[in-house]
């Protein structure tokens, strides 16, 4: 009996798939609510104590650096669905957009200076994955030494200095102008975020990084490809940096060591926690990451309105991450 149950299971093992793994696209974390509520209520308190957070031009800064924030967001996001973590990104924006902005201020044509600026963004990317993939490094570690290293390197091309002069072309195409009244740099990271929720919902890929996520060995007798599934969550993570870099540096008009400061790692992982993605691996929406970044946006042109220190903005912020992360420990401990 026990030979037939060994046979019965090798048999289940050969067969099962992703599909087995995660039966249905996860439903929407109890964080995620929370967010929604906590977003409406500080948005009726600044209507009554900070009715000037309101004007057309405040609001479109907030949308602005909430798409700014969202789009490294959306990277972080499948990195943490699979269960990992890239705290190499502002250093990767930083140094693809200083990459980017040296070839163009030497000359160079703005098309292969944006190019530049992306392989630079996923080389980064390829880097982290490999360590974290196949050579089965902790990601903490790993995107910890690569952000180190990356932003010691940016600091010292550029001497702590600015480069700015770039071509003219490069920021009217890439500049945050109004495309009917909302912000380009908005609406392609909308459109952005709604490709790739799609992918993650529907297709197989999306299925394969939710299965890794929840359940490594589950995965392996599915004979889901772990490693190469790890390593692509990197590489998109490195992209999301290219392309988080052309926008960001058309917006300043100038790239420097700068963009990647340590505060911006903080705010992106508040955002993703906050949206619902689980530090723990296979749960999260891209949807939810940017409603996340949204609130963390909106929290700091609150704080910043009223007159709040930056330094205390930070530990409110570190306040709402360890707030979300209990009641994330506290749902899977449930489940």
């Amino acid at each position: 009996m026990i030979k037939r149950q060994m046979t019965a299971w090798r048999q289940r093992s050969a067969t099962m798939t992703a599909i087995d793994i995660v039966p249905a696209f996860p439903r929407p974390a109890r964080q995620l609510v929370v967010s929604i509520v906590i977003l409406i209520i500080v948005l009726i308190a600044l209507g009554v104590d900070a009715p000037r957070f309101f004007r057309y031009n405040n609001i479109l800064n907030v949308l602005l650096q909430a798409a700014l924030l969202g789009l490294p967001a959306i990277g972080m996001t499948v990195v943490m669905i699979v269960g990992g973590i890239d705290l190499s990104l502002p250093a990767n924006v930083a140094m693809s957009a200083v990459a980017g902005a040296l070839y163009m201020k030497s000359g160079g044509n703005w098309p292969l200076g944006a190019l530049i600026m992306i392989g630079t963004g996923g080389a980064i990317g390829i880097v982290n994955g490999i360590a974290v993939a196949r050579l089965r490094m902790i990601p903490f570690v790993v995107t910890l030494a690569t952000m180190t290293v990356v932003s010691g390197t940016t600091v010292w091309i550029t001497n702590s200095l600015s480069i700015s002069q770039l071509p003219m072309a490069f920021g009217e195409i890439f500049d945050a102008r109004p495309l009917f009244r909302i912000p380009t740099t908005v609406v392609v990271v909308a459109v952005l975020a709604w490709v790739v929720t799609v992918l993650m919902r529907s297709s197989i890929a999306g299925r394969w990084a939710y299965a890794v996520g929840i359940n490594q060995r589950a995965a392996r007798v599915a004979r889901i490809p772990i490693a190469r599934v790890i390593l692509a969550s990197y590489v998109f993570s490195g992209l999301m940096a290219g392309l988080t870099a052309i926008l960001l540096t058309a917006r300043l008009g100038s790239a420097s060591a700068n963009m990647g400061n340590d505060g911006v790692v903080l705010d992106i992982v508040s955002a993703c926690v906050v949206g619902g993605v689980s530090i723990y691996g296979g749960s999260g929406r891209i949807p939810g990451a940017l409603l996340g970044a949204l609130l963390i946006t909106v929290l700091s042109n609150a704080m910043n309105l009223i007159g709040v220190s930056f330094y205390l903005s930070l530990v409110v912020k570190g306040a709402v991450i360890i707030a979300f992360v209990a009641a994330d420990r506290r749902k899977g401990g449930a489940q």
